[in-house]
């Protein structure tokens, strides 16, 4: 999902989240040492989309701008190059074969921030539930009926879903008897400074910079991770579907942005290895809105949205024809996304490169209006969308509780959606003291059973999607069918439409403008469309009971 956009500027203020291919993990091969790769000048990576079947020609084009090829992905239909900084692409892009090309970088960001601004945590408290340690501070899985769906379905063994994000922390013990450390896979290595030499990710911990698969340094994918299934273990809390098995497929840099070829590897190898659900909390950058030809960019830049568009979608298509269902957070910019007009955001990497240019809904958010993706709104606990939520009745497919701490009189932790947190990242952001106590409401310690684990309140588009996703998986896990290798499986088209089928409707608010007045500010979004189908709630708020007990 993208960043909040600059009309939120008191949550921004207040710190709140702007949540929010098909082989294990490689060393790139060696590159050949020919006379275009000694030559002189900086180089870069770049993917290099070619049309299907003229992947020969998209070759000689490579060769023929002073490039080299590194390796390939016929799944995809791309060629990873090098080439030089100065005009490769544009020299690669000019021949017909190609019809995208983007050097591997940034292209999307994942970002949990605590809320920050609250008293102790002591003077917040929320109310003993049945169920887990924390039950009582889970109003997002009331909200659903994913309390009372958890007694009588809690999601099978058979069904694996993939946090394609920041990482998970499998170790956590709120996590550790779901995680599925066998099948993980991290397609990333850390980048200690970006091209420009300012830090990126910062000291590589691990050998090779390649972080072990059950670690998250991040903390944005375990909070996810929690929300679909953490475990009924008598610790913390309970997910939406606490009986299935979570794989971390990561994508995302330690320092919470996402590069384009690990976002491939990662869709790619989800299909590959069987998943069934798989979660994508986290915006496509450097472009807000990817626009294949704005008269406003450069051949280069309107390459490059070409090929996140193309590789994005291709990689989309690769898994959905695997079986895999594909939940994306929204996002939350505050915007319509049917109608937007203009973006003053991007690039958005590397920093100070934005620039402002006239947009339309010819652009695309991607993955959130890529085809074949399940798009989530988030709501508050009173049910109102969420401030920051975008919309749009083109772009909204179900709503899901996202938090919003400011939906209500003053601002509340408790509206926040409260999921495990690793203890070292919460440390390191100065969450914790030194005898281990949180130092404010955002984070939760439970000890119930001698060893503390810890969790954080969050809000996002990033917190809703896991909520669907959780949902999906226990349809899966309801009408699935054995596959040939084993598990479970269901048609990713008929995991949508029972999806939609068991979400409870929402009209639009009346009136249709709804007014948010925060903290002295005042937002108008309008909301089109009827009951069944609205840019607010899509199809409606998912509803895990439902689920459980519904006959198509």
């Amino acid at each position: 999902m993208r960043r909040v956009a600059s009309g939120v500027t008191a949550l921004a203020l207040l710190g709140l989240a702007a949540c929010a291919p098909g082989t294990p993990a490689e060393q790139r091969p060696q590159r050949p040492q020919t006379s275009q790769t000694q030559a002189s000048g900086p180089r870069a990576d770049y993917l290099v989309f070619y049309a299907e079947g003229r992947q020969r020609q998209a070759l000689d084009a490579v060769t023929h701008a002073g490039g080299a090829k590194v390796s390939e992905d016929a799944r995809l239909g791309y060629i990873l190059a090098t080439g030089g900084r100065d005009g490769f692409a544009e020299a690669v892009g000019g021949d017909a074969a190609v019809v995208g090309v983007s050097q591997d970088r940034s292209i999307g960001h994942a970002t949990a921030e605590p809320v920050r601004s609250f008293p102790d945590a002591g003077v917040l408290k929320a109310g003993r539930a049945a169920g887990e340690p924390l039950a009582g501070r889970q109003w997002d899985m009331r909200m659903i009926g994913a309390d009372r769906a958890n007694a009588k379905n809690p999601g099978s063994k058979d069904v694996l879903v993939a946090v394609i994000d920041t990482g998970i922390d499998g170790k956590h013990p709120d996590i550790a008897p779901n995680f599925d450390r066998a099948l993980s896979r991290n397609f990333v290595t850390d980048r200690p400074k970006d091209e420009n030499g300012e830090t990126l990710d910062g000291p590589c911990e691990a050998a090779g910079c390649k972080d072990p698969v059950d670690q998250d340094d991040d903390g944005h994918g375990t909070h996810v991770a929690s929300t679909i299934a953490s475990p009924i273990n008598g610790i913390g809390i309970a997910g939406v579907a606490p009986g299935v098995r979570l794989v971390n497929v990561r994508a995302g840099q330690d320092s919470g942005f996402f590069f384009l070829k690990p976002s491939l590897d990662a869709l790619a190898y989800a299909g590959d290895i069987g998943v069934d659900v798989a979660n994508l909390s986290y915006y496509v950058d450097p472009w807000l809105f990817n626009c294949a030809r704005n008269p406003a960019d450069s051949r280069k830049e309107q390459l490059e949205q070409q090929a996140i568009v193309t590789g994005m979608q291709r990689a989309i298509d690769y898994a959905r024809k695997k079986g895999v269902t594909i939940v994306s957070a929204l996002g939350n910019g505050s915007t319509d996304l049917g109608r937007p007009t203009v973006d003053d955001k991007s690039p958005g990497y590397p920093e100070g490169s934005a620039k402002a240019r006239k947009v339309d809904n010819t652009c695309l958010n991607v993955p959130a209006e890529s085809d074949g993706v399940v798009s989530v709104s988030a709501l508050g606990p009173s049910g109102r969308k969420a401030v920051y939520s975008d919309y749009g009745v083109e772009q909204t497919d179900v709503a899901a509780p996202g938090g919003d701490a400011t939906d209500g009189k003053g601002a509340k932790a408790t509206r926040s959606i409260l999921a495990a947190a690793p203890e070292h990242v919460l440390r390191a952001a100065g969450r914790i003291g030194a005898d281990g106590a949180p130092k404010g409401a955002d984070v939760v310690r439970d000890c119930t059973r001698g060893a503390c684990s810890y969790y954080q309140y969050l809000d996002g588009t990033s917190m809703a999607a896991p909520h669907a996703t959780g949902v999906a998986a226990l349809l899966v896990s309801r009408f699935g069918k054995p596959a040939p290798g084993g598990g479970l499986t269901l048609d990713p088209a008929t995991v949508e439409k029972l999806l939609y089928a068991s979400a409870d409707p929402k009209p639009c608010p009346t009136p249709r403008q709804h007014v948010y007045q925060i903290y002295g500010q005042t937002q108008t979004h309008v909301c089109e469309g009827d009951t069944a189908d609205n840019g607010f709630y899509g199809h409606g708020l998912v509803d895990a009971w439902k689920a459980v007990t519904f006959t198509p």
